[in-house]
Formats: C-alpha cells, sequence, structure tokens
C-alpha cells in the first residue's frame, strides 16, 4: 500500500518536473496579472472557474517505458529518496510528492492521475523495497494513507 502512494508521487514528479520553471513565470503572470484584476474588480488575482494544477508540459511522458525500463525508474525513485541524483524533472516530481500525497493527487491532469496509479502500482508490486523506503520518507505515520488510497484505488470521482 505504501508502494501505491510513492509511485503515484514519483508519477506526478515526473509529469510536473518543469513546473518549478513554470512557477517562476507564473509568478511574474499573476503579480502582472493581479493588477489587471484590481482593475476588473477581481481582487483575490484567482481566475474564476479555474482550478491550480501541477504543469501539464510532462503529460505526454511515456510512463508505459518508465515502469518498463529499472534502469529508467530507478534514478526517479533514488532522486525521491535524496540516495541519487536529480535530473530537473525528478526534482520537479519530488517537489510534489508530499502535496500530491496529502490532496489525492487534486491538482494532477486527468492523464497524471493515470500516471501516478500505474507507477505506484507498479512500484508497489515491482519494488517493495523501494515503496517501503518511500513511505518510510513521505509518510512515516501513515497518516496519509486514507487519502491517497482511495485516490490510487480509483475512487477519486
Amino acid at each position: 500500500m505504501r508502494s501505491t502512494i510513492l509511485l503515484t508521487i514519483l508519477a506526478i514528479v515526473a509529469l510536473s518536473l518543469a513546473e518549478d520553471t513554470d512557477q517562476a513565470k507564473d509568478t511574474k503572470s499573476k503579480e502582472s496579472g493581479k493588477e489587471s484584476d484590481k482593475e476588473s474588480g477581481n481582487e483575490s488575482g484567482k481566475e474564476s472557474g479555474k482550478e491550480e494544477t501541477y504543469t501539464d508540459r510532462f503529460d505526454n511522458i511515456n510512463v508505459d517505458e518508465i515502469v518498463a525500463n529499472r534502469r529508467l525508474l530507478v534514478p526517479y525513485l533514488k532522486c525521491a529518496l535524496d540516495k541519487g541524483r536529480c535530473t530537473p524533472e525528478g526534482k520537479e516530481l519530488k517537489i510534489h510528492i508530499q502535496d500530491a500525497m496529502q490532496t489525492a493527487c487534486k491538482k494532477c491532469t486527468e492523464k497524471q492521475k493515470t500516471g501516478a496509479r500505474q507507477v505506484v502500482n507498479h512500484i508497489k508490486e515491482k519494488e517493495p523495497l523501494y515503496w517501503e523506503e518511500l513511505l518510510a520518507k513521505y509518510d512515516p505515520k501513515n497518516e496519509l494513507k486514507p487519502i491517497y488510497e482511495p485516490f490510487l484505488a480509483g475512487k477519486d470521482k
């Protein structure tokens, strides 16, 4: 079960690796957008009716290829565990793991949700030692399990 969470997190991270660079751009956009929001009467600075999501820049990553090739998967796992070097994508994934676990991937796009479930389920089944390590790092007290388990089971709608 812990593996599912970690895989979900890893998939989210892999799918949203470039979000950090996008955040810098978004911050500038939001700051300039606040000016126009004030002029239009929208004081909160948020767009009405639009929920915040992780970047979709990595939605076309081939998750099947990553889970099918341990040489591709393990570096992401080691990055998430602070046991190896991180690619820019790995750094992005690591940033969002905790948030995704706490919110049942609420900010994920539909492709990210599907990919996260696939990756986490793979890790739980095929990489149980890494799954245990991920759980120990990101949910050591098992407090988030009631949040992420229903998501991983596909019961988030």
